[in-house]
Order: C-alpha cells, then structure tokens, then sequence
C-alpha cells in the first residue's frame, strides 16, 4: 500500500464518553485503576464487599472531583445473586457498561503442603470464578449496546510459579487462559478481552509482605528495574487496553513486571 494512502493519525487513550466498571475499587490497583478512568474521560461504577464501602465512597468522592459520574456499589464475588445486583444496579443507573476492569482478587498464601479445601475454594471462587461470571454477566450487556472492552487483572504469577501461592498462581494462569478464551469467542461481538500480569505490587494490603525483610530480598532480586510496583505503575496499562489505541489488541497479557518474566 503506498505510503501516502495510510492515515498517520496517533489514536487517542481518551475514554470521553464511557462507562467503566472497576471491581475491587476501595484500595490498591483498583483504586488507582477507577481514579485513572476518570481522568481520562470515563464515567465509573465501582465495587467493593459490603464491609469496605466507607473506602469505596471516598474513591468515588475522587472521581466526583476529576468532574466525571461515580457510582459505588456493593460486590460480593463469586456470589452470583451479588453479581446479578450489581450489573441491574449499573445498568439501571448509567445505562450501559463500555469497560469492565475485574481487579477484584484474593490471596492465602501457604505452603501447597498446608493449603486447604477452604483455602483453595476461596481463592479460585473469588480470582476464576467471580472473573469469569461477572465478564459472562456484563458481556451480555456489551453484546445490546455493540461490543466493549474487558481487561483481567491477572499477575505475573500467572506465567511463573513462586513460593507459598499453589492456588493463587493457579488461579491466576487459569485467568490469562480463559483471556484467551474469551478473546476468542466474544471478537464476533466486538469485544475485546485482555488481561495485565503486574508484579509484586505495594499497597496498604500487601505492605506486611513486604516487611519481611528476606521476601523483599528475594522479590528485588528477581525484579530487574530493581523495584517492586506501585498501583501507579499498573494503570497506563489499563487504560490503554480500555481505548481506542487497543482496538486491535484481544487475548493478550501485558505483564507490568519490572523485567521478572525476561529473566
């Protein structure tokens, strides 16, 4: 194709005129995540378990400040009558959902010799299952109003093993496959599925990891920007996957991981 006859345009990362919808909202990434959507444009409905909407409101007094509509609401994953609520509830209120970010996780991190029915049940209810029936729930939605875009919050734990996170990596290479899954079946709609695999992120809920002063050791170690993350670190991503500038990126994991995965 002659050169003169491609459009040299830069696609923008503006996200003027949508709806996004942030589980996991009150703190961490998806704090960070929710706060970035609406400064590029998005209007947003943000998540968080019944207990923890105080926080969940004071995000979304931010958010309200960024000049864009805030709209807190309970989740409780994998519960699927909380998950039925939540998506009626945006609906009802904004009308439609463009850009479903599921950051929601949890983790107990154990020996595999020590992990427990329990343990793994949470784990895998909250990280695959809640994950995959929220993005099956809302992408019925995206199919009525013409496509959008669902971005997994998955972890480089999803392509490496580490100690002491049997169920947690697990679950999470289960998320960048079922990316791919969905990528796959759900294109035809024009919905685009991605996922982002950040590294060992410092936040309020993870700071305990980190004062281990050994854990930090070895995480530095394996981290060759010679950091750990911050949920600032993670957003851009996001946001990317969410625009116009990713229209043509679908069952992709972009790892936000300092370098751990090139080694």
């Amino acid at each position: 194709m002659p050169t003169e006859d491609i459009a040299m345009v830069l696609p923008s990362m503006r996200l003027d005129g949508k709806v996004a919808l942030v589980t996991g909202a009150g703190s961490g990434i998806g704090e960070a995540t929710s706060i970035a959507m609406a400064e590029a444009g998005a209007d947003c409905i943000v998540t968080e378990l019944p207990g923890k909407m105080q926080a969940l409101e004071a995000v979304a007094a931010r958010i309200q400040a960024a000049g864009k509509r805030a709209v807190p609401l309970p989740l409780t994953l994998p519960d699927m009558a909380s998950i039925n609520e939540l998506v009626g509830r945006a609906i009802a209120t904004m009308g439609r959902i463009d850009i479903l970010v599921n950051n929601a996780g949890v983790n107990v991190p154990k020996d595999a010799l020590e992990v427990t029915e329990a343990d793994w049940d949470i784990v895998h209810g909250v990280n695959m299952k809640g994950t995959f029936f929220l993005s099956q729930r809302v992408a019925r939605e995206m199919i009525r109003s013409g496509g959008g875009k669902i971005i997994n919050i998955a972890s480089q734990m999803g392509v490496v093993g580490y100690y002491k996170r049997a169920a947690y990596c697990s679950s999470k290479a289960g998320i960048v496959n079922l990316t791919r899954v969905l990528a796959l079946e759900w294109a035809k709609y024009h919905i685009n599925v991605n996922a982002i695999g950040p590294t060992f992120i410092l936040t309020a809920l993870t700071q305990p990891t980190f004062d281990d002063p050994v854990l930090r050791e070895d995480l530095l170690r394996r981290i060759p920007l010679g950091r750990v993350g911050k949920a600032e670190d993670v957003v851009g991503a996001v946001v990317f996957l969410a625009s116009a500038s990713a229209d043509l990126v679908t069952g992709h994991t972009l790892l936000v991981d300092g370098g751990w995965t090139a080694v």
